[in-house]
């Protein structure tokens, strides 16, 4: 008697997280799906939140895509994040001032960190890019002043 509750309380058990993985399914943001708007004075520059709010303390991952030869000026985050390059060669440099004989190259598949409170700058230089950056709001932007 005492095998038979206990293999009907394994058959419940796995039964019923059959019933609960399939209420889990993922659902996928399809790239074609994701707005990406331009922000002002950038031209060449299209952005997309993807996870998360930026302006809250959470995770949050957001998506940018660069026009070939398009450049984000020198500027610095409150919070540090990771950038992963999906397609392209992503062109970064840390300081105050764009030097272009100062960027590093980082590949389709490279990641680099931007430190928070570092000025940094960003080009395709080679033609356009896509990247995806992950950090912990709040967030936001602000660009060093020439």
């Amino acid at each position: 008697m005492k095998k038979l509750t206990i293999t009907c309380a394994i058959a419940l058990f796995l039964s019923s997280t059959g019933v609960l993985a399939r209420d889990l399914a993922p659902t996928p943001l399809r790239p074609d799906r994701i707005p990406l708007v331009s922000p002002p004075g950038l031209p060449g520059v299209q952005a997309a939140q993807i996870l998360g709010n930026p302006s809250q303390p959470t995770p949050y991952l957001v998506r940018v895509k660069l026009a070939a030869d398009a450049r984000i000026p020198p500027h610095t985050h409150p919070d540090e994040r990771s950038s992963t390059v999906l397609a392209g060669t992503l062109y970064v440099g840390f300081g105050e001032t764009f030097a272009e004989s100062r960027v590093v190259a980082v590949p389709t598949g490279g990641v680099y960190v931007a430190p928070a409170g570092v000025p940094h700058y960003l080009w395709a230089k080679d033609g356009e890019v896509l990247y995806q950056e992950a950090g912990t709001g709040p967030t936001g932007v602000t660009f060093v002043k020439p």
